[in-house]
């Protein structure tokens, strides 16, 4: 095996092969990345049997082979190489990399020990690329990261011919968001499970191109798997992952059809007031939220500790009440929101407030309910 790239694409390309390389790998393969060189051009493979990334890109090859190193001690190296041409050399057991006056030698393993790389499941759709990745940026945010409930770290795709839909729950808030994108089929319908770690970085790493492909498997061969197809530095990249097991919980239901109080605010003034005033709350307490005389009146902090106050403008429609929630938890839903304006939806103080854009746009169909904690009297 013997090649030349360009550095800037080489280091971008494994920087985004070794993205997903475990921390602990139950084998030591696993944590290698696999270099194949060929007459039509490079491949950089990683997987460790629950999700795979694949990065082609153009290279000069003289010879072609394989290779399995470290992943993260390759990306580490190429992050710290100088703007010059990269070689590649296989020379017994090690591979050699020149660049500049830089040389390095790696240790390699051995690639029959290697898994095969699953195969992209049939194409079911495309979406635009940074349609998709705003949208999910925007559903991880109540995404649970209890491993001891592994549904809920998941994000629940659901389409619906041209209506993608995407639903995220910690069982203390939750995340709906809604766009549009262009199914195989006009009247496509089908869900699915998908970590929500991996759908976040597979979405914010494929913005390179106008489009990402959904390959999502419904029967047969490749059952429990979705594929993401986009464009990088240099070529094209594919990444698959196994969907998790298990009933995602019936949440659209907790959106209300109706409220009895909603409050119109800004949202910078809204965010920076809540960070000013979480500053004195203790640890897993509330901060107190008074909506009424178009103010809504902000509360940290009780007894001989430190307290704040701060009160901010808002148009109040309905009648007055008063609630508190996790100040962090509240912060979250809030930056994810699109818009100048936010609406905070009640139908009553004990039960959750929808948090929604008001002047985001029609496009922009993101909703964040959030439930109360209960106030220190």
């Amino acid at each position: 095996m013997k090649f030349r790239v360009e550095r800037d694409v080489f280091a971008d390309a494994v920087a985004w092969a070794a993205r997903s390389l475990p921390v602990r790998p139950s084998a030591p393969v696993l944590a290698g990345l696999l270099i194949e060189a060929s007459n039509e051009g490079l491949v950089l493979s990683t997987f460790d049997y629950e999700t795979s990334a694949r990065a082609d890109l153009t290279a000069q090859v003289s010879d072609d082979g394989s290779a399995l190193v470290s992943g993260r001690l390759l990306a580490d190296i190429c992050r710290s190489l100088p703007n010059k041409p990269v070689d590649v050399v296989l020379e017994g057991p090690k591979v050699q990399l020149t660049c500049g006056s830089a040389r390095f030698s790696l240790q390699t393993m051995p690639v029959e020990d290697y898994p095969k790389l699953p195969e992209m499941p049939a194409a079911t759709g495309t979406v635009s690329s940074n349609d998709f990745a705003h949208a999910v940026a925007q559903a991880v945010t109540a995404a649970g990261r209890d491993d001891m409930l592994p549904v809920l770290t998941g994000v629940r795709i659901e389409i619906d011919g041209p209506t993608m839909s995407l639903l995220a729950t910690d069982r203390f808030r939750l995340s709906h968001r809604e766009l549009t994108w262009n199914p195989q089929t006009p009247d496509a319908s089908v869900a699915a499970l998908v970590p929500a770690k991996v759908l976040g970085d597979t979405a914010k790493s494929m913005t390179s191109g106008a489009e990402v492909t959904i390959a999502l498997s419904t029967g047969g061969t490749g059952e429990g798997l979705i594929g993401f197809e986009g464009t990088g530095l240099g070529g094209v990249r594919r990444t698959t992952t196994r969907l998790l097991d298990g009933e995602f919980p019936k949440v659209r239901s907790l959106f209300p059809n109706e409220h009895l109080t909603v409050a119109k605010v800004n949202k910078q003034e809204l965010i920076d007031t809540v960070r000013r005033v979480a500053l004195v709350a203790e640890r897993n307490t509330a901060v107190q939220l008074k909506f009424g005389d178009d103010q809504l009146v902000l509360d940290a902090g009780s007894g001989d500790e430190a307290m704040a106050t701060e009160a901010i403008d808002a148009e109040i429609t309905g009648d007055d009440l008063t609630t508190g929630f996790n100040p962090q938890f509240l912060l979250d839903g809030l930056t994810a929101l699109d818009g100048e304006f936010v609406d905070l939806s009640f139908t009553q103080a004990t039960k959750p407030v929808v948090i929604s854009s008001t002047d985001a746009g029609e496009d922009n169909g993101f909703r964040y309910l959030l439930m109360p904690r209960r106030l220190l009297s």
